[in-house]
Protein backbone atom coordinates (compact mmCIF):
# COMPACT_ATOMS: atom_id res chain seq x y z
CA UNK A 1 0.00 0.00 0.00
CA UNK A 2 1.44 3.63 -0.66
CA UNK A 3 2.84 5.49 1.92
CA UNK A 4 0.53 8.72 1.92
CA UNK A 5 2.44 10.50 4.51
CA UNK A 6 6.29 11.89 4.00
CA UNK A 7 8.47 9.43 5.85
CA UNK A 8 10.79 13.15 6.45
CA UNK A 9 9.33 15.82 8.78
CA UNK A 10 8.05 18.93 7.69
CA UNK A 11 10.03 21.25 9.63
CA UNK A 12 13.24 19.43 8.42
CA UNK A 13 11.55 19.73 4.72
CA UNK A 14 11.63 23.48 4.62
CA UNK A 15 15.67 23.54 5.35
CA UNK A 16 17.46 23.86 2.75
CA UNK A 17 20.84 22.15 2.11
CA UNK A 18 24.01 24.48 3.23
CA UNK A 19 24.81 26.95 0.54
CA UNK A 20 27.95 26.41 1.50
CA UNK A 21 28.48 22.74 1.21
CA UNK A 22 28.03 22.71 -2.48
CA UNK A 23 30.97 24.69 -3.00
CA UNK A 24 33.48 22.58 -0.19
CA UNK A 25 32.69 19.87 -2.74
CA UNK A 26 33.00 21.22 -6.33
CA UNK A 27 36.92 21.74 -4.47
CA UNK A 28 37.19 18.60 -2.47
CA UNK A 29 38.45 16.92 -6.21
CA UNK A 30 40.69 20.11 -7.38
CA UNK A 31 44.14 20.32 -7.05
CA UNK A 32 46.02 23.81 -6.09
CA UNK A 33 43.00 25.58 -4.60
CA UNK A 34 43.69 28.58 -2.40
CA UNK A 35 40.68 29.01 0.33
CA UNK A 36 38.76 32.01 1.30
CA UNK A 37 35.92 29.71 2.53
CA UNK A 38 36.38 28.43 5.27
CA UNK A 39 35.20 29.89 8.78
CA UNK A 40 38.13 28.72 11.36
CA UNK A 41 41.29 30.32 12.62
CA UNK A 42 44.44 28.42 10.42
CA UNK A 43 46.31 28.61 13.90
CA UNK A 44 46.79 25.53 15.69
CA UNK A 45 45.59 25.16 18.85
CA UNK A 46 48.19 26.53 21.26
CA UNK A 47 50.26 23.98 22.51
CA UNK A 48 49.99 24.56 26.85
CA UNK A 49 46.01 24.04 26.00
CA UNK A 50 46.55 21.25 23.96
CA UNK A 51 48.69 19.51 26.78
CA UNK A 52 45.64 20.58 29.24
CA UNK A 53 43.25 18.46 27.08
CA UNK A 54 45.49 15.46 26.75
CA UNK A 55 46.96 15.83 30.24
CA UNK A 56 43.26 15.39 31.47
CA UNK A 57 42.97 12.12 29.40
CA UNK A 58 46.23 10.75 30.86
CA UNK A 59 44.94 11.40 33.87
CA UNK A 60 41.94 9.54 33.62
CA UNK A 61 39.03 12.35 33.27
CA UNK A 62 37.45 10.87 30.32
CA UNK A 63 33.54 10.17 32.57
CA UNK A 64 30.58 12.25 32.29
CA UNK A 65 30.35 15.22 34.39
CA UNK A 66 27.72 17.97 35.74
CA UNK A 67 25.55 18.69 33.38
CA UNK A 68 26.04 22.54 33.59
CA UNK A 69 29.75 21.48 32.98
CA UNK A 70 32.72 21.14 34.73
CA UNK A 71 32.45 23.51 37.77
CA UNK A 72 36.34 25.06 37.62
CA UNK A 73 35.33 26.15 34.01
CA UNK A 74 31.88 27.82 35.12
CA UNK A 75 33.71 29.57 38.08
CA UNK A 76 36.70 30.73 36.15
CA UNK A 77 34.23 31.78 33.67
CA UNK A 78 32.36 34.01 35.91
CA UNK A 79 35.50 35.76 36.66
CA UNK A 80 36.65 36.18 33.05
CA UNK A 81 32.62 37.73 32.25
CA UNK A 82 33.19 39.77 35.44
CA UNK A 83 36.57 41.30 34.49
CA UNK A 84 36.00 42.01 30.75
CA UNK A 85 32.34 42.93 30.86
CA UNK A 86 31.86 43.72 34.89
CA UNK A 87 28.88 41.26 34.25
CA UNK A 88 28.23 39.37 37.67
CA UNK A 89 27.23 35.40 36.91
CA UNK A 90 26.38 32.72 39.73
CA UNK A 91 28.74 30.07 38.30
CA UNK A 92 26.09 27.45 39.71
CA UNK A 93 22.85 28.63 38.13
CA UNK A 94 23.35 31.18 35.54
CA UNK A 95 26.27 29.64 33.40
CA UNK A 96 26.36 26.48 31.11
CA UNK A 97 28.60 24.73 29.08
CA UNK A 98 27.76 23.42 25.85
CA UNK A 99 29.17 21.78 22.57
CA UNK A 100 30.53 24.67 21.19
CA UNK A 101 27.80 27.64 20.33
CA UNK A 102 26.00 25.59 18.20
CA UNK A 103 24.46 23.45 20.71
CA UNK A 104 24.07 26.68 22.41
CA UNK A 105 21.93 28.19 20.04
CA UNK A 106 20.17 25.59 19.40
CA UNK A 107 19.25 25.44 23.17
CA UNK A 108 18.24 28.81 23.63
CA UNK A 109 16.20 28.72 20.79
CA UNK A 110 14.10 25.66 21.83
CA UNK A 111 14.04 26.98 25.34
CA UNK A 112 12.18 30.18 24.55
CA UNK A 113 9.99 29.59 21.31
CA UNK A 114 6.88 28.09 20.79
CA UNK A 115 5.21 27.23 17.26
CA UNK A 116 4.00 30.66 15.53
CA UNK A 117 6.73 32.47 17.34
CA UNK A 118 8.90 34.88 15.61
CA UNK A 119 12.32 35.85 15.93
CA UNK A 120 13.81 38.69 14.33
CA UNK A 121 17.71 38.50 13.06
CA UNK A 122 19.59 40.70 11.23
CA UNK A 123 21.07 39.72 7.74
CA UNK A 124 23.28 38.79 6.08
CA UNK A 125 23.43 35.89 9.29
CA UNK A 126 25.30 33.66 9.84
CA UNK A 127 23.47 30.33 8.22
CA UNK A 128 22.27 28.85 11.55
CA UNK A 129 20.02 30.91 12.37
CA UNK A 130 17.29 30.70 10.36
CA UNK A 131 17.27 26.27 10.17
CA UNK A 132 17.58 26.55 13.73
CA UNK A 133 14.39 28.63 14.20
CA UNK A 134 12.52 26.54 11.87
CA UNK A 135 13.22 23.78 13.65
CA UNK A 136 11.37 24.82 16.58
CA UNK A 137 8.19 25.99 14.32
CA UNK A 138 8.53 29.57 15.24
CA UNK A 139 9.20 31.99 12.38
CA UNK A 140 12.59 33.57 11.21
CA UNK A 141 11.88 37.20 10.10
CA UNK A 142 14.81 38.86 8.82
CA UNK A 143 16.08 42.63 8.92
CA UNK A 144 18.00 43.81 6.23
CA UNK A 145 20.98 45.38 6.92
CA UNK A 146 23.17 47.11 4.11
CA UNK A 147 26.93 48.38 3.35
CA UNK A 148 26.03 51.65 3.86
CA UNK A 149 25.56 51.33 7.37
CA UNK A 150 28.21 48.89 7.45
CA UNK A 151 26.02 45.94 7.92
CA UNK A 152 25.07 47.64 11.09
CA UNK A 153 21.63 47.05 12.15
CA UNK A 154 19.62 49.68 12.75
CA UNK A 155 17.32 50.00 15.92
CA UNK A 156 14.37 51.42 13.42
CA UNK A 157 14.18 48.55 11.24
CA UNK A 158 14.07 46.12 13.88
CA UNK A 159 10.93 47.75 15.23
CA UNK A 160 9.01 47.73 11.44
CA UNK A 161 9.25 44.00 12.15
CA UNK A 162 7.58 43.95 15.50
CA UNK A 163 3.91 42.56 15.71
CA UNK A 164 1.97 40.90 18.08
CA UNK A 165 3.97 37.45 17.94
CA UNK A 166 7.73 38.73 18.35
CA UNK A 167 9.24 36.89 21.29
CA UNK A 168 12.89 37.75 20.45
CA UNK A 169 15.69 39.25 18.89
CA UNK A 170 18.50 37.09 17.61
CA UNK A 171 22.18 39.17 17.20
CA UNK A 172 25.43 38.19 15.92
CA UNK A 173 27.97 41.11 16.29
CA UNK A 174 31.03 41.04 15.20
CA UNK A 175 28.85 39.36 12.43
CA UNK A 176 29.34 36.71 10.49
CA UNK A 177 29.63 36.87 7.02
CA UNK A 178 30.35 40.44 6.97
CA UNK A 179 32.66 41.43 9.78
CA UNK A 180 30.38 44.29 11.03
CA UNK A 181 30.85 44.95 14.44
CA UNK A 182 27.81 47.50 16.73
CA UNK A 183 28.97 50.40 18.36
CA UNK A 184 27.50 51.35 21.63
CA UNK A 185 25.08 53.64 20.99
CA UNK A 186 23.45 50.96 18.19
CA UNK A 187 23.29 48.82 20.84
CA UNK A 188 21.33 50.30 23.19
CA UNK A 189 19.07 51.86 20.83
CA UNK A 190 18.04 47.95 20.21
CA UNK A 191 18.07 47.51 24.17
CA UNK A 192 15.22 50.25 24.77
CA UNK A 193 13.39 48.47 21.76
CA UNK A 194 13.45 45.29 23.59
CA UNK A 195 12.86 46.57 26.80
CA UNK A 196 9.78 48.71 25.42
CA UNK A 197 8.28 45.52 23.51
CA UNK A 198 9.28 42.93 26.30
CA UNK A 199 11.45 41.44 24.16
CA UNK A 200 14.21 38.30 24.88
CA UNK A 201 17.58 38.96 23.49
CA UNK A 202 20.05 35.92 22.57
CA UNK A 203 23.52 37.67 21.80
CA UNK A 204 26.07 35.55 20.29
CA UNK A 205 29.48 37.07 20.45
CA UNK A 206 31.40 33.97 19.70
CA UNK A 207 33.87 36.65 17.95
CA UNK A 208 33.97 39.33 20.54
CA UNK A 209 38.01 38.92 20.83
CA UNK A 210 38.34 39.22 17.46
CA UNK A 211 37.85 43.05 16.77
CA UNK A 212 40.41 45.91 15.63
CA UNK A 213 40.42 49.67 16.52
CA UNK A 214 36.94 49.15 18.19
CA UNK A 215 35.77 47.96 21.16
CA UNK A 216 33.30 45.53 21.28
CA UNK A 217 30.56 46.24 23.98
CA UNK A 218 28.63 42.79 25.02
CA UNK A 219 25.02 43.35 24.87
CA UNK A 220 24.46 41.78 28.55
CA UNK A 221 26.49 44.67 30.12
CA UNK A 222 23.51 47.55 28.92
CA UNK A 223 21.48 49.03 31.92
CA UNK A 224 18.80 46.47 32.02
CA UNK A 225 19.87 44.09 29.42
CA UNK A 226 21.25 41.11 31.44
CA UNK A 227 17.91 39.82 33.03
CA UNK A 228 16.56 39.58 29.65
CA UNK A 229 19.64 38.40 27.38
CA UNK A 230 20.84 34.76 26.61
CA UNK A 231 24.97 35.96 25.65
CA UNK A 232 26.44 33.33 23.84
CA UNK A 233 30.31 33.02 23.72
CA UNK A 234 32.73 30.17 23.04
CA UNK A 235 36.51 28.79 22.52
CA UNK A 236 36.64 28.54 19.08
CA UNK A 237 37.77 31.57 17.23
CA UNK A 238 39.53 33.22 19.73
CA UNK A 239 41.52 30.50 21.25
CA UNK A 240 41.73 28.34 17.83
CA UNK A 241 39.84 25.58 19.35
CA UNK A 242 37.33 24.59 16.77
CA UNK A 243 37.15 21.04 16.63
CA UNK A 244 37.14 20.89 20.52
CA UNK A 245 33.41 21.91 20.56
CA UNK A 246 33.15 24.23 23.82
CA UNK A 247 30.84 27.09 23.87
CA UNK A 248 28.96 28.56 26.55
CA UNK A 249 25.65 30.25 27.65
CA UNK A 250 24.96 32.87 30.41
CA UNK A 251 22.17 34.01 31.40
CA UNK A 252 19.19 34.23 34.41
CA UNK A 253 18.87 31.19 35.72
CA UNK A 254 15.30 30.93 34.27
CA UNK A 255 16.72 30.56 31.13
CA UNK A 256 19.43 28.41 32.17
CA UNK A 257 17.31 25.86 33.49
CA UNK A 258 14.99 25.82 30.43
CA UNK A 259 17.75 25.11 28.03
CA UNK A 260 19.61 22.36 30.58
CA UNK A 261 16.58 20.12 30.43
CA UNK A 262 16.94 20.01 26.58
CA UNK A 263 21.03 19.80 27.13
CA UNK A 264 20.62 16.52 29.64
CA UNK A 265 17.94 14.83 27.96
CA UNK A 266 20.07 15.26 24.43
CA UNK A 267 23.94 15.72 24.73
CA UNK A 268 24.29 15.36 28.73
CA UNK A 269 27.45 17.07 28.52
CA UNK A 270 30.27 18.68 26.46
CA UNK A 271 33.64 16.69 26.54
CA UNK A 272 35.56 16.88 30.06
CA UNK A 273 38.80 17.06 27.99
CA UNK A 274 37.43 20.05 25.98
CA UNK A 275 36.37 21.92 29.38
CA UNK A 276 39.63 21.19 30.52
CA UNK A 277 41.57 22.80 27.93
CA UNK A 278 38.99 25.64 27.76
CA UNK A 279 39.98 26.18 31.67
CA UNK A 280 43.77 26.53 30.97
CA UNK A 281 42.71 28.92 27.78
CA UNK A 282 40.82 31.13 30.06
CA UNK A 283 43.80 31.33 32.68
CA UNK A 284 46.62 31.11 30.18
CA UNK A 285 45.70 31.67 27.11
CA UNK A 286 45.88 35.95 26.73
CA UNK A 287 48.74 36.47 25.08
CA UNK A 288 48.17 33.88 22.53
CA UNK A 289 44.82 35.69 22.13
CA UNK A 290 46.70 38.97 21.41
CA UNK A 291 49.30 37.76 19.04
CA UNK A 292 46.32 35.91 16.57
CA UNK A 293 44.38 39.09 16.52
CA UNK A 294 47.86 40.89 15.67
CA UNK A 295 47.91 38.56 12.70
CA UNK A 296 44.55 38.38 11.69
CA UNK A 297 44.59 42.61 11.34
CA UNK A 298 47.34 42.23 9.42
CA UNK A 299 46.07 39.77 7.66
CA UNK A 300 42.48 42.12 7.24
CA UNK A 301 44.21 45.29 5.95
CA UNK A 302 46.12 43.60 3.51
CA UNK A 303 42.87 41.50 1.85
CA UNK A 304 40.62 44.80 2.31
CA UNK A 305 43.04 47.07 0.14
CA UNK A 306 43.90 44.32 -2.34
CA UNK A 307 40.12 43.50 -3.35
CA UNK A 308 39.56 47.55 -3.56
CA UNK A 309 42.65 47.51 -5.72
CA UNK A 310 41.24 45.05 -8.14
CA UNK A 311 37.80 46.39 -8.65
CA UNK A 312 35.84 44.50 -5.40
CA UNK A 313 34.35 47.04 -3.50
CA UNK A 314 35.19 46.34 0.26
CA UNK A 315 34.12 48.36 3.42
CA UNK A 316 36.56 47.88 6.41
CA UNK A 317 35.28 44.78 8.45
CA UNK A 318 36.14 46.07 12.49
CA UNK A 319 35.59 42.25 13.57
CA UNK A 320 35.71 38.81 13.49
CA UNK A 321 38.14 37.01 10.23
CA UNK A 322 35.86 38.16 7.24
CA UNK A 323 35.59 40.36 4.40
CA UNK A 324 32.25 41.01 2.19
CA UNK A 325 32.97 42.55 -1.48
CA UNK A 326 30.51 43.79 -3.57
CA UNK A 327 30.41 42.20 -7.25
CA UNK A 328 27.56 43.54 -8.45
CA UNK A 329 28.93 45.99 -11.03
CA UNK A 330 29.77 42.09 -12.66
CA UNK A 331 26.05 41.11 -13.64
CA UNK A 332 26.78 37.66 -12.18
CA UNK A 333 24.67 35.88 -9.24
CA UNK A 334 26.80 35.68 -6.45
CA UNK A 335 26.40 31.36 -6.92
CA UNK A 336 27.77 32.16 -10.65
CA UNK A 337 30.29 34.30 -9.91
CA UNK A 338 31.62 31.76 -7.20
CA UNK A 339 31.03 28.48 -8.96
CA UNK A 340 33.50 30.20 -12.07
CA UNK A 341 35.76 32.07 -9.80
CA UNK A 342 36.34 28.02 -8.57
CA UNK A 343 36.88 26.81 -11.85
CA UNK A 344 38.38 28.87 -13.92
CA UNK A 345 41.24 30.15 -11.01
CA UNK A 346 40.92 28.01 -8.24
CA UNK A 347 39.71 30.26 -5.68
CA UNK A 348 37.12 29.45 -2.91
CA UNK A 349 34.66 31.91 -1.41
CA UNK A 350 31.31 31.91 -0.28
CA UNK A 351 28.16 33.34 -2.26
CA UNK A 352 26.87 36.29 -0.11
CA UNK A 353 23.53 34.97 -0.93
CA UNK A 354 24.30 32.16 1.39
CA UNK A 355 23.68 34.62 4.53
CA UNK A 356 19.89 35.38 3.44
CA UNK A 357 18.44 37.57 0.58
CA UNK A 358 20.18 40.69 1.30
CA UNK A 359 23.23 38.84 0.59
CA UNK A 360 22.86 38.52 -2.83
CA UNK A 361 25.68 40.61 -4.63
CA UNK A 362 28.46 40.12 -2.90
CA UNK A 363 31.01 37.61 -1.90
CA UNK A 364 32.53 36.21 1.98
CA UNK A 365 35.88 35.71 1.82
CA UNK A 366 37.95 34.10 5.34
CA UNK A 367 41.60 35.75 6.13
CA UNK A 368 42.06 33.15 8.44
CA UNK A 369 44.48 31.96 6.07
CA UNK A 370 48.46 32.84 5.75
CA UNK A 371 49.36 35.81 4.36
CA UNK A 372 51.14 34.11 1.04
CA UNK A 373 47.78 32.37 0.37
CA UNK A 374 45.69 35.73 0.57
CA UNK A 375 48.01 37.79 -1.90
CA UNK A 376 47.85 34.65 -4.51
CA UNK A 377 44.27 35.05 -3.93
CA UNK A 378 43.89 38.11 -4.28
CA UNK A 379 46.52 37.90 -8.13
CA UNK A 380 44.21 35.08 -9.23
CA UNK A 381 40.72 37.28 -8.25
CA UNK A 382 42.70 39.77 -10.27
CA UNK A 383 42.43 37.95 -13.48
CA UNK A 384 38.78 36.57 -13.27
CA UNK A 385 37.77 39.97 -12.73
CA UNK A 386 39.54 41.13 -15.45
CA UNK A 387 38.29 38.42 -17.74
CA UNK A 388 34.74 39.26 -17.08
Amino acid sequence: MQNIRSPISQRVMKISPSGIRRFFDLVSSMEDVVSLGVGEPDFVTPWHISEAGIYAIEKGYTAYISNYGLLELRQELSRHLKSRYSLDYDPNSELMITVGVSEALDLALRAILDPGDEVLAPEPSYVSYMPCTILTGANFIPVPTTVENEFKVQAAEIEKRVSGRTKAILLGYPNNPTGAVMDRAGLEQIAELARRHDLIVISDEIYDRLVYGVEHTCFASLPGMKERTIYLGGFSKAYAMTGWRVGYAAAPAEFIEAMLKIHQYTMLCAPVMGQMAALEALREGEDAVKEMVMEYDRRRRAIVKGLNEIGLPCFEPKGAFYTFPSIESYGLSSDEFVERLIVEQRVLAVPGSTFGECGEGYLRCCYATSLSDIEEALERMRRFVSSL
